[in-house]
């Protein structure tokens, strides 16, 4: 990656310089180093991704957005892939419609809940790796059905670790947690500008060192697997890691009003569909394109020795932010080629962060990950593939 500058917080300035190298880049900062571990690792990648190769991977959720995604990578790699999904979300039979069209029956298809204990079992049966990616995902409807999302989120993901720590391989096990680990935020200085809210002083975005403060159902049961994911690693010695995520989008994303909303604007704005705003739209956010986030997963499994009991924020970090609509709708509308509708706003929602944006240096210190696509680059993605299949967003 080039030499950058990017504006962070208020009006701040920052560069970094990479030196190209086989596999990996060499970080220099003024107050950190990475080459001598970007030098070590050249070899040491290498290995572990010939070790990985032909692994028994189950995806759970993997007929969802992310677990398509991801399963379609892997079986392009030649693993041995297990999709279990209970098909409850919009738009997964058409991610395996998807999935089958381009790779046939190269992937085992189990129906299932995670709620059942007994059918993961069975599912996690000789497993070398587990990624763990289904659960309830909107706060609104943590809210609607506080049990429901508890039972999804937390027993699901119990359950989801029992398996894999009765499995015979002892699996890496990778699980999508979220930043709402973190809550509010309400301590972090902000100071807000003409199209966005900014830090203060957090010029690298939040780290993982950053104190838990669950709110919501849905931040209490992502919260509460957070850690049991954590504690599996110290406990039973099961290779697990946790990646608390930012806001993800791409393709087979059948984004809804109160979650995914970079999908979800995209679709409204190609459909015409209204859109209300809550807040007054300068919240920001690091956004990361799904490509990226699955050469999160392969990275951090290929260097488990590193990454085992490890936390980790991934999201698109400082140089991959925007705001959620004051910035965002203008680059959309140059994206689609014509303006948008004006959007209705309506009040704020409880717990809101007026900004978040990940500290994603943990990851490229221990696996060498970083973002690959930009903002833009990946939007000229996504668009392409909402316009092409305008008719599986039907409300």
């Amino acid at each position: 990656m080039p030499g950058l500058a990017a504006n962070i917080g208020n009006a701040v300035r920052y560069s970094l310089t990479y030196v190209t190298l086989p596999l990996v880049g060499v970080f220099s900062l003024q107050t950190e180093s990475y080459s001598w571990v970007a030098l070590v690792r050249v070899g040491q990648q290498k290995r572990n991704r010939e070790l990985m190769s032909g692994r028994r991977v189950l995806i759970t959720g993997g007929a969802g957005f992310l677990g398509c995604n991801l399963a379609d990578h892997f079986i392009e790699t030649s693993h041995d892939v297990v999709i279990f999904d209970n098909f409850y979300r919009r738009g997964v039979h058409h991610n395996v419609e998807w999935l089958r069209e381009r790779h046939g029956d190269r992937f085992t298809l189990i129906e299932g809940d995670l709620r059942d204990y007994q059918a993961l079992l069975r599912a996690a049966d000789a497993a070398e790796a587990v990624y763990h990616v289904a659960g309830q995902t909107a706060v609104t409807a943590s809210v609607a059905n506080p049990r429901e999302d508890f039972e999804i989120n937390a027993l699901g993901t119990f359950n989801a670790l029992e398996a894999a720590r009765h499995a015979a391989d002892n699996p890496v096990f990778i699980f999508t947690s979220t930043n709402k680990v973190y809550g509010g935020m309400e301590d972090v200085a902000i100071v807000e500008e003409a199209t966005r809210y900014a830090y203060v002083d957090h010029l690298w975005g939040i780290d993982e060192s950053r104190p838990l403060d669950f709110h919501s159902p849905y931040g209490c049961s992502k919260g509460a697997a957070d850690q049991y994911v954590r504690d599996y690693a110290r406990i039973y010695g099961l290779p697990t890691v946790v990646f608390r995520m930012s806001s993800i989008y791409g393709p087979h994303q059948f984004g809804v009003e109160d979650q995914a909303w970079v999908a979800y604007f995209v679709i409204a704005a190609v459909k015409g569909w209204p859109i209300t705003i809550y807040g007054d739209g300068k919240q920001v956010r690091d956004v990361l394109y799904v490509d990226d986030l699955v050469r999160a997963f392969e990275l951090a499994t290929e260097h488990i020795d590193v990454s085992a009991g490890q936390v980790y924020n991934i999201g698109g970090g400082p140089r991959n932010t925007l705001s959620i609509w004051v910035e965002f709708a203008p680059l959309l509308s140059q994206i689609l080629g014509r303006p948008l509708k004006a959007a209705s706003y309506s009040d704020w929602r409880p717990g809101d962060q007026r900004v978040y944006i990940s500290d994603i240096r943990k990851a490229w210190r221990d696996f060498g990950w970083e973002p690959q696509a930009g903002v833009d680059e990946g939007l000229r993605r996504i668009a392409p593939w909402v316009l092409e299949n305008q008719a599986l967003f039907e409300p």
